[in-house]
This record gives C-alpha cells, structure tokens and sequence, in this order.
C-alpha cells in the first residue's frame, strides 16, 4: 500500500491564499466606508457653514443694509467650522403693490472646503429669497 502524502501541504496554502484574498478585501471596505464616512460630514460641515453665511446676511439686510454690502463682503469663516469659507451673493428687486414697495432679496451663500481640483473639495450652496 502507498502512502499519499502532500495533498494536505496545497490545501494549506490554499486556504492561506483564500484567507489572505478576503482580509484584504475587508481592509479595502474599511477604508472605503471611512472616506465615505468623512466626506458625509465634510458635506454637512459645508452645509452649516452655508447657513450661517445665510443667517449672517438676512441679519445684515434686516438691519437696513442692502445688497452691496454683503455681495462686496470678502469670504466668510466663522469659528467651530474651521476651513470653509463662504461666498455671499445677493440681488434685490423692488416692486408696487398698492400703497408698498416691497423689495425682494435673493441671496446665494456657496461654502467650499479646499480647492475646485483637490479630491478633498466639498461645497453646499443653499439659496433663500425673502421679502423687507
């Protein structure tokens, strides 16, 4: 009778290779789910910083300041969101409605972190119209 022997060595290496293949994979899901964890809250990060360049503007507007002022106003940061800056663009229009002249503002706030070609670069842009 002859004895086999060798075929447990292969499945051996086998099963390493199979085991290596998969760890690898998981550690590749990890990082992914991570970056796509981090870009989630840079978005919501761009998206508060949006608003509070909005709440800064109707604040301003509302206190008797117009358009100019805040379309001629250099980019925002504000303290606690570190690293965005926020653009301010406003138009105003006037109109007559019986014994008024309301005016409607349109104001856009565009927050951006890093630069356009940077694979780091998030932006929210939020838009809101209201009547003074």
């Amino acid at each position: 009778m002859k004895r086999q022997s060798g075929f447990s060595i292969v499945m051996a290496i086998f099963i390493l290779v199979v085991l290596a293949l998969l760890s690898s994979y998981m550690v590749k899901m990890a990082g992914a789910q991570l970056s796509a964890a981090t870009f989630s809250m840079q978005g919501a990060r761009a998206y508060q910083s949006a608003r509070a360049g909005l709440g800064w503007a109707i604040a301003r507007v509302s206190a008797g300041g117009g358009c100019t002022e805040i379309t001629n106003a250099s980019p925002l940061s504000f303290t606690g969101i570190n690293d965005f800056s926020v653009t301010l663009s406003c138009t105003s229009q006037s109109f007559s409605e019986a014994d008024a002249t309301p005016v409607v503002y349109k104001i856009t706030a565009l927050s951006e972190f890093d630069t356009y070609s940077s694979a780091n670069y998030i932006s929210r842009s939020i838009v809101v119209s209201f009547v003074d």
